[in-house]
């Protein structure tokens, strides 16, 4: 591929020259960008320790980093980096990358390298800053401002005095780039600099870039609207959004996974031949984090035996022919009035109604509802982010009395003094009924989020309503927030008001190749080929069919799993067959990743099995959202990469 690196080293005399009269330097390295991701080791820092020490200087540290640009993530490892003594930064880097280090740091910057090949913004980058690929950086004497990106005129001699109130002539929305660079260099006492340097002329002669091609030209600011990173894929909700929710029949035969949560199996408390009712229990939990199953029907059970999963392949269920007389099980009694349960009470219900997270993952919910710390906030995802899915949608216009009396019972339970129900805005028919119905709600709100994925995981949410950031490693209860899906708040509604256990849930059946999508109440262990079928087939065999949505989904092999507590879809959508090439660093992935980590890496130590390079870069912390993965202009398959780290890890001693 063609070498698109952005920043050479300047030459040796030159470098003696912008050092003369500096000492105590602190040098930072950006990690070349926009070339094959071959080695992590650039040569450029040690070439100018070399002339630095050659000259008597002292160096106090260094640091190489990635993306230099990309602000976010610098600023919170600079603050940690930096010793005592430094007076002066050296920046190894295109000027882009000079820009953002001069912002963060108070300490007068020196740029150490020439900028080539490139002019404008990197990539995505998160920040305004640009670089011209002028050849002659100006940032040394101007305090790391560059008057050829920032001042409309290009000036490089100084103001033109056509400035009001700080803003430019030209454009009277952008700051006067002059004013700001003494204001700079006052602020460091070297306002004596600028003075000194003689007069400049531009020489155009120097230019020599190429574009690298056009990235996304969005207004930046929208980036980190809400939290940092995230894509927006193309929705596709308008293939079964306006399809009605109706209840599906239920099947003549249901297979009921023993395990449909986190955590570890429940172990299966009937027998071949037992007679079951609707809302029994079928399967115990084992251990704390598990949860217990119930009949979805009534019936016989004719197999305890491995079926197909979702995502685990093959599991073990309990299979009931049904009688289609919908006997419930005496256990399925109202559980009395909300405001004279205790939190105990309510905890106990949850637990034994089977109520797990049913966006996906599955987290038993009683877990939840026992934080042992002060609870601040309870957070309701009713973003329903993935692209195509539309269920969640719909239970908000169908059932929102069950979601707000749910989001009740568990800021009861908690002791939160907050609810808020959080709804990306192109539902704007659920945000309406929502916000009407907790208007005389003090406590509770409704939370208008600018549609963007993966807006529905915990920690985005929680940066998103809150500001608060969840530490690496921790819960949502460590920043005073618990979060659950709408549908399982609704689960709680069901498992107080009525007694039953969730035995069914709501989902969606759509994609470009489902004849007639639509969106179904279904009983749980009814199989997925009876929804495909009832929408009317498959209608390509090119298709790619997953349980769940496109970003984060399971790939179906087969059609015979049942839908589960956490099946929130079935999908059938075009393949992506594209070849995997290799990393040409052009950092989008880091860009992208709302847990702000650098999959780059991930896919170079899964390579070549570092397996320690994994657990220093906080493969954990990785959610598997596909983010990377999707915007990946090499088609890398980053999320494969990152669980084999995460398996390694796992695994470490």
């Amino acid at each position: 591929m063609e070498n698109y690196t952005k920043y050479a080293l300047k030459a040796e005399e030159e470098l003696v020259s912008v050092l003369t009269g500096a000492d105590n330097l602190f040098v930072i390295a950006c990690n070349k960008c926009f070339k094959e991701f071959e080695t992590d080791q650039e040569p450029d820092l040690e070439l100018f320790l070399n002339i630095a020490e050659g000259q008597g200087k002292t160096i106090t540290g260094t640091a190489k980093l990635d993306f230099l640009c990309n602000k976010t993530q610098l600023q919170s490892k600079l603050a940690t980096l930096i010793p005592e003594g430094t007076k002066y930064i050296v920046v190894l880097s295109c000027g882009l990358g000079a820009q953002t280090v001069a912002d963060i740091v108070d300490l007068p910057i020196i740029v150490a390298c020439d900028s080539l090949n490139y002019t404008g913004h990197h990539g995505m980058a998160l920040t305004k800053k640009a670089c011209d690929a002028c050849a002659q950086c100006y940032l040394n004497i101007t305090g790391g401002i560059c008057p050829i990106v920032d001042c409309s005129k290009s000036l490089v001699n100084g103001q033109c005095g056509g400035a009001k109130n700080g803003k430019c002539e030209v454009d009277p929305n952008k700051d006067c780039a002059w004013e700001k660079i003494q204001q700079r260099l006052a602020a460091q006492g070297r306002l004596g600099e600028l003075t000194a340097q003689p007069v400049q002329v531009r020489d155009y002669g120097k230019v020599n870039f190429k574009v690298i091609s056009e990235y996304v030209r969005t207004i930046r600011e929208s980036r980190f609207a809400g939290y940092y990173g995230g894509v927006h894929p193309s929705e596709k909700k308008e293939l079964s959004e306006h399809a009605q929710l109706v209840r599906f029949p239920q099947p003549d035969t249901v297979v009921i996974p023993m395990s449909m949560h986190l955590g570890a199996p429940a172990n299966p408390i009937v027998a071949v031949g037992d007679q079951v009712k609707v809302g029994q229990k079928i399967g115990e939990a084992v251990g704390f984090i598990s949860a217990p199953v119930h009949a979805s029907v009534s019936g016989t059970v004719v197999a305890i035996e491995e079926r197909p999963h979702a995502n685990r392949g093959t599991c073990l269920a309990v299979v009931i022919e049904n009688d289609h007389k919908n006997t419930l099980h005496e256990s399925v009694q109202p559980k009395g009035n909300l405001d004279d349960l205790s939190a105990e009470e309510i905890v106990e219900i949850v637990k034994e109604a089977g109520i797990v997270g049913m966006g996906g993952a599955g987290f038993p919910t009683y877990v939840k509802l026992k934080p042992n710390k002060p609870i601040e906030y309870v957070l309701l995802n009713g973003c329903e982010c993935e692209p195509y899915l539309t269920a969640d949608h719909h239970l908000l216009l169908a059932f929102a009395d069950d979601v707000i009396f749910g989001l009740k019972a568990m800021m009861k339970t908690v002791g939160a003094e907050k609810g808020v129900i959080v709804v990306e805005d192109n539902k704007p028919d659920a945000i309406e009924l929502l916000q009407a119905k907790v208007a005389d709600m003090p406590n509770i709100e409704v939370c208008t989020a600018k549609t963007k994925y993966p807006q529905g995981a915990e920690k985005m949410l929680i940066k998103r309503v809150t500001g608060r950031m969840v530490p690496s490693g921790g819960l949502p209860a460590d920043v005073g927030c618990v979060v659950s899906n709408v549908s399982t708040v609704k689960a709680v509604a069901d498992a107080i008001k009525t007694g039953m256990p969730l035995i069914e849930r709501v989902t969606s059946v759509t994609g470009e190749y489902i004849a007639n999508p639509g969106n179904f109440i279904v009983r749980i262990g009814t199989p997925a080929q009876a929804l495909v079928d009832a929408c009317g087939g498959i209608t390509c065999e090119c298709a790619t069919v997953k349980a769940g949505g496109p970003m984060m989904g399971f790939v179906q092999n087969t059609l015979e799993a049942p839908i589960m507590k956490g099946s929130n879809g079935i999908i059938a959508i075009d393949t992506d067959v594209t070849e995997e090439k290799s990393c040409i660093k052009c950092g989008r992935c880091v860009d992208v990743c709302p847990m702000e980590l650098k999959p780059l890496r991930f896919a170079k130590y899964a390579d070549t099995e570092n397996w320690e390079g994994f657990k220093t870069e906080r493969v954990m912390d990785c959610m598997e959202c596909r983010c990377c993965e999707y915007i990946c202009p090499s088609k890398i398959q980053l999320v494969t990469k990152i669980r084999a780290g995460k398996a390694a890890v796992r695994g470490m001693k």
